[in-house]
This record gives structure tokens, sequence and C-alpha cells, in this order.
């Protein structure tokens, strides 16, 4: 990870899976993060929610701080008027802030903002920039933000709840935000989240985004370490069937 950014080291090492831990056991958390460690992911998803963007409520900033990983911090705020709120994420070591343009009076101007915080673990490393989009809003609510981005998050599900069922018509968003990034010319990541399973990761891994969200898939209860070295290798192996 040295003289990269990590952008860069997103870009260069994509497609890459993202690993939520809300799901995990939150007890014995440390030994949840090792066995992220050791399975080789790069990227631990947080999902921040409010109680107010979306139904649900969960961590902020203390919670990312303690998050002991050298693991990239991918932060994913469902909050409302994060505006205010995202320096205290980069400086709890976040090192993708996702916002919410739907939860934003202003977010051109958040992402202004965020272009000029520094990476609580390594300024050099810089934040990743991201923008994430309910899956009832139209994918071009992000065409006047492409210029301030370097990630675009589509969700399959609605905020709020793990384990919901993957909506088919992300599909046809990927490709419609796919379009709308090649012709804008910017070197922006494509993300998808919500409802990844064992059963369609590879499927998903086919539409050939560069980051994957899966969380209660693998921290089931049951075979966590199992589950997540099978998301990673689906991913990979449909990465290398392309080479």
């Amino acid at each position: 990870m040295a003289n990269q950014t990590a952008f860069q080291l997103l870009r260069e090492s994509a497609p890459n899976v993202s690993i939520g831990i809300i799901t995990a056991d939150l007890l014995s958390l440390g030994s949840e993060l090792q066995l992220l460690e050791r399975v080789g992911t790069k990227l631990l998803h947080i999902d921040v929610m409010d109680g107010v963007f979306c139904p649900m409520m969960t961590v902020g900033p203390p919670f990312i701080k303690a998050l002991k990983t050298p693991l990239l911090k991918d932060a994913h705020l469902m909050i409302d008027e994060p505006i205010d709120k995202v320096s205290s994420y980069a400086a709890a070591g976040a090192d993708i802030i996702t916002v919410h343009p739907e939860a934003c009076s202003h977010p051109h101007r958040v992402l202004q903002q965020m272009r000029g915080l520094a990476n609580a673990n390594d300024p050099a490393r810089g934040i990743v920039r991201g923008a994430a989009l309910n899956p009832g809003t139209p994918i071009e609510t992000l065409e006047p933000l492409l210029d301030e981005l370097e990630l675009v998050l589509i969700l399959a599900v609605n905020p709020g709840w793990g384990g919901q069922k993957f909506i088919p018509a992300a599909h046809r968003r990927v490709e419609k935000a796919k379009q709308m990034i090649a012709a804008s010319g910017k070197d922006v990541l494509l993300a998808i989240d919500g409802g990844i399973t064992k059963d369609n990761i590879g499927e998903i891994a086919r539409t050939d985004v560069d980051m994957i969200v899966t969380g209660s898939a693998v921290f089931d209860g049951k075979a966590a370490e199992a589950n997540a070295r099978f998301m990673l290798e689906s991913v990979r192996a449909e990465a290398r069937s392309k080479k």
C-alpha cells in the first residue's frame, strides 16, 4: 500500500470485495477482523445509518476509529445532511466515504468539502469520495457530480435492513452507470451493494463492476471464514476467466 493512494490501490486490485462488518459478531470484533485479514480481503465496509435517512441506526465515527486493522475502511454514510459530519469520519480513519445525493441539500458541495479532507491513517493515501444511489433514484442524478467523484455505488436493495433480496433492475442501472462514466471520460470506480449472496456472487461478478459489497452472506453465524473465502474466490475466478 506504500506510495499508492487508496484510489490507485482499488483501481489496480479491482475487482474487490468489500465485506460489511456490521453483521459480524461485534462482541468478537477483533477475531472477526483477523478472519477477514486471513482470507485476503482489502476492504472493510461499514454501514452507517442514523435512523433519519433510513429507519435503522447503527454506528458512527467512534466505531470506525475502534477498528484496528490494516484493511481499508469503506464508510457508507446513509445519514441525513452529511456536510457537517464527513470530517469526523475522515478523522476516525475512513479511507472511502460514500454519501447519498438523496440525503444532501447540496451534494456537490459535500463532495467538494470531502476533497480537502486528510486521511487519518496516511495523508498521502487520500480519501476516495463516493456517491451512492437508492434503487428508485435516477442514474442521471450522478451526471453533475462526476467531476467530484472517485466511486459510484449502486444499491440493489433499499437501505435499512440486511438480508434483503437483490433487485434485478440493478443490472440495468449498473450498465447505465457504466455508460455515463465512460461518456464522461473520468476514471471512476463502480460498485454494487445489497442482496449479494453465495448464490448470485458469480452473476454479479460478471457485470465487471470494480467492487462488490456483501455482509450478511459472510457473517451468517455459521461459517464466516469459509463464506468470505468463497465470495472472494468467486469474484477472482470471474476476473481470471476474462484474461
